[in-house]
Protein backbone atom coordinates (compact mmCIF):
# COMPACT_ATOMS: atom_id res chain seq x y z
CA UNK A 1 0.00 0.00 0.00
CA UNK A 2 1.50 3.37 -0.53
CA UNK A 3 2.42 5.68 2.11
CA UNK A 4 -0.26 8.29 2.38
CA UNK A 5 -2.63 7.39 -0.40
CA UNK A 6 -5.67 8.53 0.90
CA UNK A 7 -7.51 5.45 -0.64
CA UNK A 8 -6.02 3.71 2.76
CA UNK A 9 -9.51 5.13 3.75
CA UNK A 10 -11.36 2.62 1.68
CA UNK A 11 -9.09 -0.13 2.80
CA UNK A 12 -10.02 0.65 6.62
CA UNK A 13 -13.92 1.15 5.92
CA UNK A 14 -14.36 -2.17 4.96
CA UNK A 15 -11.48 -3.94 7.06
CA UNK A 16 -13.58 -6.22 9.56
CA UNK A 17 -14.90 -7.77 5.84
CA UNK A 18 -16.04 -11.61 6.44
CA UNK A 19 -13.43 -14.66 4.97
CA UNK A 20 -12.62 -15.13 1.49
CA UNK A 21 -14.78 -18.32 1.91
CA UNK A 22 -18.01 -17.14 3.52
CA UNK A 23 -18.39 -14.39 0.83
CA UNK A 24 -21.08 -15.29 -1.57
CA UNK A 25 -20.01 -15.53 -4.65
CA UNK A 26 -22.90 -13.97 -6.55
CA UNK A 27 -22.48 -10.71 -4.75
CA UNK A 28 -20.03 -8.02 -4.33
CA UNK A 29 -16.96 -8.71 -2.37
CA UNK A 30 -16.97 -6.81 1.01
CA UNK A 31 -13.60 -5.74 0.81
CA UNK A 32 -10.74 -4.88 -1.65
CA UNK A 33 -7.56 -6.32 -2.14
CA UNK A 34 -4.95 -4.05 -2.46
CA UNK A 35 -2.15 -6.15 -3.61
CA UNK A 36 -0.26 -3.75 -5.39
CA UNK A 37 2.25 -6.12 -6.66
CA UNK A 38 -0.18 -7.41 -8.84
CA UNK A 39 0.79 -7.16 -12.37
CA UNK A 40 4.04 -5.74 -11.39
CA UNK A 41 6.05 -2.50 -11.16
CA UNK A 42 5.26 -1.44 -14.60
CA UNK A 43 1.66 -2.23 -14.69
CA UNK A 44 0.54 1.46 -14.63
CA UNK A 45 3.20 2.08 -17.24
CA UNK A 46 1.62 -0.50 -19.22
CA UNK A 47 -1.70 1.41 -18.77
CA UNK A 48 -0.52 4.23 -19.79
CA UNK A 49 0.34 2.84 -23.31
CA UNK A 50 -2.98 1.53 -23.43
CA UNK A 51 -4.65 4.87 -22.46
CA UNK A 52 -2.27 6.42 -25.17
CA UNK A 53 -2.95 3.88 -27.80
CA UNK A 54 -6.46 4.62 -27.48
CA UNK A 55 -6.29 7.92 -28.14
CA UNK A 56 -4.24 7.75 -31.17
CA UNK A 57 -6.79 5.33 -32.36
CA UNK A 58 -9.23 7.87 -31.82
CA UNK A 59 -7.52 10.58 -33.67
CA UNK A 60 -5.58 8.65 -36.62
CA UNK A 61 -6.94 8.23 -39.98
CA UNK A 62 -4.64 5.02 -41.09
CA UNK A 63 -4.05 3.78 -44.70
CA UNK A 64 -5.10 0.71 -45.61
CA UNK A 65 -1.65 -1.36 -45.49
CA UNK A 66 -1.40 0.17 -41.93
CA UNK A 67 -4.82 -1.31 -40.97
CA UNK A 68 -3.96 -4.35 -41.79
CA UNK A 69 -0.63 -5.03 -39.95
CA UNK A 70 -2.51 -3.32 -37.03
CA UNK A 71 -4.82 -5.75 -37.04
CA UNK A 72 -2.57 -8.58 -37.16
CA UNK A 73 -0.17 -7.59 -34.12
CA UNK A 74 -3.38 -6.75 -32.17
CA UNK A 75 -4.39 -10.63 -32.62
CA UNK A 76 -1.09 -11.60 -31.35
CA UNK A 77 -1.67 -9.02 -28.28
CA UNK A 78 -5.19 -9.99 -27.51
CA UNK A 79 -4.27 -13.83 -27.68
CA UNK A 80 -0.93 -13.29 -25.22
CA UNK A 81 -3.67 -11.58 -22.50
CA UNK A 82 -6.61 -13.88 -23.43
CA UNK A 83 -4.17 -16.37 -22.43
CA UNK A 84 -3.99 -14.94 -19.05
CA UNK A 85 -7.13 -13.55 -18.01
CA UNK A 86 -8.56 -13.94 -14.91
CA UNK A 87 -11.78 -13.17 -12.79
CA UNK A 88 -12.54 -9.72 -11.92
CA UNK A 89 -11.49 -10.15 -7.90
CA UNK A 90 -8.13 -10.62 -8.68
CA UNK A 91 -7.47 -8.64 -11.96
CA UNK A 92 -5.54 -5.72 -11.03
CA UNK A 93 -7.44 -3.09 -13.40
CA UNK A 94 -9.53 -1.74 -10.90
CA UNK A 95 -7.81 -2.36 -8.26
CA UNK A 96 -4.52 -0.98 -8.20
CA UNK A 97 -5.36 2.08 -6.18
CA UNK A 98 -1.84 3.73 -6.44
CA UNK A 99 -2.37 4.27 -10.42
CA UNK A 100 -4.55 7.13 -11.68
CA UNK A 101 -8.63 5.47 -12.19
CA UNK A 102 -6.86 2.73 -10.01
CA UNK A 103 -5.64 1.24 -13.39
CA UNK A 104 -9.21 0.81 -14.60
CA UNK A 105 -8.92 2.29 -18.63
CA UNK A 106 -12.35 2.57 -19.07
CA UNK A 107 -13.06 5.72 -16.82
CA UNK A 108 -10.92 8.70 -17.55
CA UNK A 109 -7.79 9.07 -15.29
CA UNK A 110 -7.56 10.44 -12.18
CA UNK A 111 -5.83 11.10 -9.16
CA UNK A 112 -7.32 11.18 -5.68
CA UNK A 113 -6.11 13.99 -3.47
CA UNK A 114 -8.43 13.33 -0.57
CA UNK A 115 -10.92 10.53 0.26
CA UNK A 116 -12.85 10.15 3.57
CA UNK A 117 -16.49 9.57 4.59
CA UNK A 118 -17.41 13.82 3.67
CA UNK A 119 -16.08 14.07 0.28
CA UNK A 120 -13.76 13.01 -2.48
CA UNK A 121 -11.48 15.32 -4.07
CA UNK A 122 -9.15 14.31 -7.61
CA UNK A 123 -7.49 15.51 -10.23
CA UNK A 124 -9.10 14.45 -13.76
CA UNK A 125 -8.30 15.21 -16.99
CA UNK A 126 -10.09 14.10 -20.33
CA UNK A 127 -7.98 12.99 -23.43
CA UNK A 128 -8.51 12.80 -27.04
CA UNK A 129 -10.04 9.37 -26.45
CA UNK A 130 -12.81 11.31 -24.45
CA UNK A 131 -13.66 13.34 -27.19
CA UNK A 132 -17.17 13.99 -27.77
CA UNK A 133 -16.79 17.03 -30.52
CA UNK A 134 -15.07 20.64 -30.97
CA UNK A 135 -12.15 19.64 -28.34
CA UNK A 136 -14.84 19.32 -25.78
CA UNK A 137 -15.38 15.93 -23.76
CA UNK A 138 -17.90 13.89 -24.69
CA UNK A 139 -21.12 14.47 -21.97
CA UNK A 140 -20.90 9.75 -21.26
CA UNK A 141 -17.55 10.15 -20.74
CA UNK A 142 -18.32 13.25 -17.63
CA UNK A 143 -21.13 11.11 -16.41
CA UNK A 144 -18.97 7.48 -16.05
CA UNK A 145 -16.14 9.84 -13.82
CA UNK A 146 -19.11 11.25 -11.59
CA UNK A 147 -20.70 7.47 -11.62
CA UNK A 148 -17.23 6.34 -10.56
CA UNK A 149 -16.62 8.30 -8.15
CA UNK A 150 -20.00 9.42 -6.07
CA UNK A 151 -19.90 5.50 -5.86
CA UNK A 152 -16.58 6.09 -3.92
CA UNK A 153 -18.31 8.79 -1.97
CA UNK A 154 -21.15 6.42 -1.59
CA UNK A 155 -19.08 3.84 0.04
CA UNK A 156 -17.33 5.83 2.17
CA UNK A 157 -20.41 7.36 3.86
CA UNK A 158 -22.31 4.58 4.23
CA UNK A 159 -19.58 2.04 4.99
CA UNK A 160 -20.83 -0.36 2.61
CA UNK A 161 -20.63 -1.27 -1.30
CA UNK A 162 -23.22 0.72 -3.09
CA UNK A 163 -24.77 0.16 -6.47
CA UNK A 164 -26.58 3.38 -8.66
CA UNK A 165 -30.29 3.86 -8.64
CA UNK A 166 -30.03 7.22 -10.65
CA UNK A 167 -28.00 9.61 -11.54
CA UNK A 168 -28.40 13.49 -12.97
CA UNK A 169 -25.66 15.28 -14.70
CA UNK A 170 -25.94 19.23 -15.37
CA UNK A 171 -23.71 20.31 -18.18
CA UNK A 172 -22.71 24.09 -17.16
CA UNK A 173 -19.84 24.45 -19.43
CA UNK A 174 -17.70 23.41 -21.86
CA UNK A 175 -15.24 20.53 -20.21
CA UNK A 176 -12.05 20.69 -21.84
CA UNK A 177 -9.65 17.84 -23.20
CA UNK A 178 -6.00 17.92 -22.14
CA UNK A 179 -6.34 19.80 -18.76
CA UNK A 180 -6.22 18.91 -15.24
CA UNK A 181 -9.81 19.56 -13.72
CA UNK A 182 -11.22 19.59 -10.27
CA UNK A 183 -13.56 16.72 -9.41
CA UNK A 184 -15.64 17.08 -5.83
CA UNK A 185 -18.32 14.51 -4.37
CA UNK A 186 -19.63 14.17 -1.33
CA UNK A 187 -23.27 12.36 0.59
CA UNK A 188 -25.54 14.39 0.64
CA UNK A 189 -28.15 12.32 3.55
CA UNK A 190 -28.30 8.45 3.94
CA UNK A 191 -31.92 7.49 4.59
CA UNK A 192 -31.25 3.72 5.55
CA UNK A 193 -29.66 2.18 3.01
CA UNK A 194 -30.44 5.22 0.21
CA UNK A 195 -27.72 7.35 0.28
CA UNK A 196 -28.14 10.71 -1.22
CA UNK A 197 -24.73 12.53 -3.42
CA UNK A 198 -23.66 14.98 -4.90
CA UNK A 199 -20.66 16.00 -7.05
CA UNK A 200 -19.21 18.54 -9.18
CA UNK A 201 -16.43 19.11 -11.83
CA UNK A 202 -14.87 22.73 -12.10
CA UNK A 203 -12.35 24.30 -14.54
CA UNK A 204 -10.59 26.66 -12.42
CA UNK A 205 -13.72 28.79 -11.42
CA UNK A 206 -15.53 27.52 -14.21
CA UNK A 207 -18.36 24.75 -13.16
CA UNK A 208 -18.30 22.48 -16.41
CA UNK A 209 -20.62 20.07 -14.28
CA UNK A 210 -22.46 19.23 -11.90
CA UNK A 211 -24.24 15.35 -10.06
CA UNK A 212 -26.79 14.21 -8.05
CA UNK A 213 -27.38 10.32 -7.62
CA UNK A 214 -29.18 8.16 -5.24
CA UNK A 215 -27.22 4.92 -4.59
CA UNK A 216 -28.12 1.96 -2.89
CA UNK A 217 -26.19 0.36 -0.07
CA UNK A 218 -25.98 -3.45 -0.74
CA UNK A 219 -27.08 -6.15 1.53
CA UNK A 220 -24.69 -8.96 2.00
CA UNK A 221 -24.27 -11.49 -1.07
CA UNK A 222 -26.18 -9.13 -2.83
CA UNK A 223 -25.26 -8.66 -6.46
Amino acid sequence: MTEGNPLEATATAFGDAEPLEERHEGGFRPDFDLDLTRGGPRYGEFIEQVRTFMDRVKAACPPEDLVDELIDELKVMNDRLDAVAIDEWRAPSGGRIDLPARGNITLPPYEVDEATAEMVKARITFRRYHLGGNKAAHGGQIAVAFDDLLGMSGALGSGGITRTAYLTVTYRAITPLDKELIFRSWVDRIEGRKVFLKGSLHDGDTLCAEADGLFIKLKPGQP
